[in-house]
């Protein structure tokens, strides 16, 4: 009697943990940001299918659906996403985030208020100059970029005398046309790094592409380099010596050439 009684229990007890109702969670933790920072969103979801992501739905505050990328969620039902801004920036109003999956009709959302550009970097306030006096002032960021060719990664390094302060990079197009927008945080040593990945309807044109790490507001907070695209893939980039060792190569295959035509004419 008592084994039956298990099992009864067992039976009733897994369709209410099989069937427990859906729950999803939203929150973060920037209600106000600038026009160029980034969003955390953190949210929780139980009830649903493991195998099928959660959709995160950012819309602007003209009701123009901006983003709703596909997010993966661990066992715990927990995820997150940095929402990046919009391209060149976020537009200045509140912007909706709404949390869903297909197998509950539940949502979750929050808002964030998006209030002007990004403020200078504190601690570095820029002097002002006499009338007709030009000063030139180092830049205050390094950068450079690691380039593997025919790849379509692109590593960009640098250091920055702030680093309380994110680092927006912006990269244009050879014609002037603005491809992609990423933000890094400096380490607290001023050092900051971000991967770029080429390719896509975006980097169709080929030539020279602009990379621009900008910090704030600040001229001195400012720094580009420039990398060749064709056909959405690295160029490899020939500097003074590779030129001279092909020059040298082109002129030893024109000697020997003409040094292997005469040793074959008829001597008389």
């Amino acid at each position: 009697m008592l084994k039956f009684a298990l099992l009864v229990l067992v039976a009733i007890s897994i369709p209410i943990t099989a069937f427990a109702e859906p729950m999803i969670e939203l929150s973060s933790s920037q209600t106000e940001i600038h026009s160029l920072d980034s969003v955390l969103v953190v949210g929780k979801i139980t009830g649903v299918s493991v195998f099928k992501p959660v959709t995160l739905t950012v819309i602007a505050p003209d009701g123009e659906v901006v983003y709703a990328p596909k997010v993966s969620f661990d066992n715990d039902g927990v995820f997150k996403r940095l929402i990046q801004p919009t391209l060149p920036s976020f537009k200045e109003g509140v912007y909706t985030v709404v949390a869903s999956h297909e197998d509950t009709e539940k949502t979750a959302q929050i808002q964030f208020t998006v209030i002007g550009l990004t403020e200078s970097p504190r601690g570095t306030p820029v002097e002002p100059t006499a009338p007709g006096i030009v000063t030139e002032k180092p830049s205050a960021i390094t950068l450079s970029t690691e380039t593997t060719v025919g790849e379509n990664k692109i590593i960009v390094t640098g250091s920055t005398t702030s680093s309380i302060t994110d680092i927006t990079f912006t990269i244009t197009s050879p014609n002037g046309n603005l491809v992609s927008i990423a933000q890094v945080t400096p380490g607290t040593n001023g050092e900051f790094s971000t991967e770029i990945t080429t390719g896509g309807p975006m980097w169709e044109e080929n030539g020279l592409y602009t990379i621009t790490a900008n910090q704030g507001l600040s001229s001195e907070h400012k720094q580009s380099e420039q990398v060749e695209i064709n056909n959405g893939l690295v160029v490899p980039e020939f500097g003074p010596i590779a030129v001279m060792v092909l020059a040298i190569a082109i002129i030893s295959i024109i000697a020997v050439s003409s040094k292997s035509r005469l040793s074959i004419v008829p001597r008389y």
